[in-house]
């Protein structure tokens, strides 16, 4: 498969390495300070590209993408929730393919499917209140997570008392802490704590005044989260629409 590289950062890196070694081909990569090639032939013979810059970035390097009639895989966060439905159109009515997610990592996709049967079980037992946290690198500019932002999604669909997810404590790099975890009963709040090199932590917390039970996914490296957008690009070859992680591993 030829594959192109929308953002060259240290993931970007690390996708490179991961598709090369099961037997890809590199065909154009994509950073800030060469924008003109997404007009180049090479990237234009790519089967798929990856997506991986900042949200404010994100929309424009799908788009541009399309214009190229490249399929895309995309992994920055901050910027689907005010395009969803125009990328869904795409998608349907002009043939575009774009494979989203908040989280390529196998093993938060496994997390997702028990954080959603959790949630069914935890119906029944409105003694627990629940409340997320997550953790990551200092350099993450979006809080909360796009992947504490999804799982908070799935677990309002499953736990009738809650009804929307806000920011809860938002502890910063540079040590000072704004917000509350106090929040409206139908409400999960999500708190935010960015420190270090973190490649992220989340965590998915029922407190009752028995006892408290935790979930969590901690990722080691962001090596899962590579391997995930290129099992992403390779599936994405072979289809066609509006994919998700929920497409790719049926559970």
């Amino acid at each position: 498969m030829k594959i192109a590289l929308i953002g060259y950062g240290r993931m970007g890196k690390m996708i490179e390495e991961i598709a090369r070694a099961r037997g890809h081909e590199i065909v154009c990569v994509i950073d800030i300070d060469n924008p003109q090639d997404f007009d180049s032939e090479a990237f234009a013979s790519a089967d798929v590209a990856i997506e991986f810059t900042a949200p404010q970035a994100a929309y424009d390097n799908v788009m541009r993408a399309f214009s190229k009639g490249v399929k895309v895989v995309s992994g920055s966060t901050g910027w689907m929730k005010d395009h969803a439905e125009e990328m869904e159109r795409l998608c349907l009515e002009e043939g575009k393919t774009l494979f989203w997610s908040s989280n390529f990592s196998v093993g938060v996709a496994l997390f997702s499917a028990v954080n959603r049967y959790l949630a069914q079980l935890m119906n029944n037992f409105p003694q627990y209140d629940v409340r997320m946290e997550e953790t990551h690198h200092i350099h993450k500019l979006d809080a909360p997570s796009g992947t504490a932002i999804t799982l908070a999604e799935e677990l309002i669909c499953d736990l009738d008392r809650k009804h929307a997810w806000v920011k809860g404590e938002q502890h910063l790099a540079d040590g000072t802490v704004e917000g509350t975890n106090q929040v409206k009963p139908d409400e999960v709040a999500i708190e935010s704590i960015r420190r270090d090199e973190v490649p992220g932590i989340h965590s998915i917390i029922y407190d009752s005044e028995a006892d408290c039970i935790t979930i969590t996914h901690d990722a080691h490296s962001r090596k899962g989260f590579a391997l995930g957008a290129v099992l992403a690009a390779e599936y994405a070859q072979q289809h066609e629409g509006m994919l998700t992680m929920k497409d790719m591993f049926d559970f």
